[in-house]
């Protein structure tokens, strides 16, 4: 099922069809008709949370109650929970959130794709090595699909990383990569919006600010949970229709599975966490020339105005638009 987080008070739903079925009232309605419920909307909210954090902490049980409740809806006589309100929506008038669950944090994988690191590496300067796994922290809310991203103030080429990201159904500590397939919940799209110029200065450790900024990161449009192998998702990102990168999760350096193992050495992960593949190349830093002072031309960097948009076709589309940050 494709899992959204929609409307103004962010409840969960379930893409399909073209439309948004709202999931706990879904099972209020195969409760109160299945089962002779008569608290069936109070029960639903325990067994099928509205509130994405809880749904994923709800587990196996959760998803195959929610299972049980569409099964129901697609034959029932009509679309209402048992107060009688409306539980489908056209996809087209509700807005869609970014899917993310309250309070969980999100790793993200660096140069994790061999041309991409390889290219990236010789515009620095620097000799290339043997690859290792590192990354960094995205700490800012993201935005979901179809929102504006701000261009940052202090940027003057601004650059889009399409990437995949897992969205873990169990925590734990000192995991192992066998454990990889019974930790994933499920898989959404991301892309890191990352400023390449200025060049922060370098050091031993830094707070990662090219990659932390107001809508540095866009998340959604939803969680594919259960119908998607995380290790084998093609991922294309286009910039106003024009495709700019095409990459697949197999071809990740590190595998999820060797991150959620890294990550998770003496740090305890909860279930909602996400970790992000890191991205394959045509980024604009790695497509575009380096002059011998450093710099890059603006060409294929990110300006007002323009669309990107990160698709799969086992997850869906990711939409934003560059806007100007307002005075």
């Amino acid at each position: 099922m494709k899992v959204v987080v929609y409307g103004q008070d962010k409840r969960v739903g379930v893409l399909r069809d073209n439309s948004v079925i709202d999931l706990s009232a879904a099972c209020a309605k195969y409760l109160h008709e299945a089962k002779g419920e008569a608290h069936a909307t109070e029960l639903a909210a325990a067994l099928v949370p509205p509130d994405l954090a809880r749904l994923i902490e709800g587990g196996r049980r959760a998803l195959d109650d929610a299972g049980k409740a569409l099964d129901h809806l697609a034959n029932a006589k009509d679309r209402n929970d048992p107060r009688g309100v409306k539980i489908v929506f056209p996809a087209s008038g509700v807005k869609l959130h970014a899917p993310r669950p309250a309070g969980t944090r999100i790793a993200c994988a660096g140069s994790n794709f061999t041309t991409h690191r390889e290219r990236m590496t010789r515009r620095s300067g620097r000799e290339l090595r043997a690859p290792f796994i590192w990354g960094f922290w995205k700490i800012s809310d993201p935005i979901g699909p179809g929102e504006d991203m701000i261009y940052p103030t202090r940027c003057d080429r601004l650059d889009y990383e399409g990437e995949l990201a897992i969205i873990l159904g169990k925590g734990g500590k000192d995991l192992k990569p066998s454990q990889l397939k019974d930790c994933v919940w499920g898989v959404t799209l991301f892309c890191d919006w990352s400023i390449r110029s200025p060049r922060e200065p370098l050091g031993p450790m830094n707070f990662a600010a090219p990659k932390n900024f107001d809508t540095s990161h866009s998340l959604g449009p939803c969680i594919a949970v259960d119908e998607v192998d995380c290790t084998n998702v093609d991922i294309e990102t286009f910039v106003n229709g024009q495709r700019r990168q095409s990459h697949n999760t197999r071809e990740m350096t590190f595998s999820f599975g060797q991150y959620l193992e890294y990550l998770s050495r003496d740090l305890t992960l909860r279930p909602g966490d996400l970790i992000c593949s890191g991205t394959g190349e045509g980024t604009a830093a790695d497509a575009s020339p380096t002059g011998e002072d450093g710099t890059q031309p603006p060409d294929l960097f990110l300006k007002i105005g323009d669309q990107v948009e990160i698709k799969s076709p086992q997850v869906g589309s990711l939409k934003a638009q560059i806007v100007a940050k307002a005075r």
